[in-house]
């Protein structure tokens, strides 16, 4: 099994990417954080690796952390849920906030992801949440996480999209004890650019 691969980043695509391991060229889905935060032509790069097998084909996915890795692995064991998708998801939100969105049982949240729908969101939830939320999350950060899902789907009911709603309540000041109010009041501030 391959568990990781270290070399340097050949070619980029939208879900995608060569990596050259000393002449072997091996393409790996990644999420669309990994493209963005470590997807640069020609440089080195480190990923975190899942093999996925089925009959018809034999599929490579990375990760830039062994954490999103557990939470691709353990999210491909829902039934029905195939690792395209839970690539998607890992595309739409950071890991963090889909550990926490499945944690904290928001099905709202879940279901602005394309391809997750009520009843998907509701199985993941059903069948994972001890799992996510005893294994995958930290104590503060699940913490922290679990204490700003209000706000996180107050901005997506304004009509922000998940990833611009987690990053923004992401900037929220940690330590205080904040109304749902002022956490919207200071995502939107950051969202707005002041």
């Amino acid at each position: 099994m391959i568990a990781s691969l270290k070399g340097i980043i050949d070619a980029l695509s939208q879900d995608s990417m060569i990596v050259n391991v000393n002449g072997v060229g091996f393409k790996v889905g990644v999420p669309t954080s990994v493209l963005s935060e470590l997807g640069i032509v020609g440089g080195e790069i480190k990923l975190y690796t899942h093999l996925h097998v089925r009959e018809d084909d034999i599929s490579l996915y990375g990760f830039g952390s062994i954490d999103e890795l557990r939470l691709f692995e353990t999210l491909i064991t829902v039934s029905g849920l195939g690792p395209k998708t839970a690539m998607g998801m890992l595309s739409a939100m950071s890991a963090d906030h889909v550990a926490m969105a499945i944690a904290s049982g928001n099905v709202e949240i879940l279901t602005t992801i394309p391809g997750i729908g009520k009843k998907t969101a509701e199985r993941l939830i059903l069948e994972l949440k001890d799992k996510v939320g005893g294994v995958l999350i930290s104590a503060p950060a699940g913490k922290a996480a679990q204490e700003n899902a209000d706000a996180v789907t107050a901005l997506i009911s304004l009509g922000y999209s998940v990833a611009e709603a987690t990053r923004a309540v992401g900037t929220l000041p940690s330590g205080q004890k904040l109304s749902l109010e002022q956490k919207v009041k200071l995502a939107l501030q950051h969202l707005g650019g002041s």
